[in-house]
């Protein structure tokens, strides 16, 4: 198992929060409430084995499609 801390920004408060990602799961597509005002946090990770990179992509899930 591989865990990578990160530092983000909730979306809807803007609190910084330490969450944790394990890259051995390959990618991944998940919800977290946020710490302070319980909303949730739509995370996406993607990991780019070629790179040696883990994406990480973060958003409120709130956008309207229409």
């Amino acid at each position: 198992m591989r865990i990578i801390d990160k530092v983000i920004s909730c979306p809807h408060c803007g609190h910084h929060q330490h969450i944790n990602i394990d890259i051995s799961c390959g990618d991944q597509d998940y919800y977290d409430d946020c710490r302070v005002c319980c909303n949730p946090i739509h995370m996406r990770t993607h990991v780019d084995a070629a790179q040696h990179r883990v994406e990480l992509y973060i958003d409120s899930d709130d956008e309207q499609v229409y």
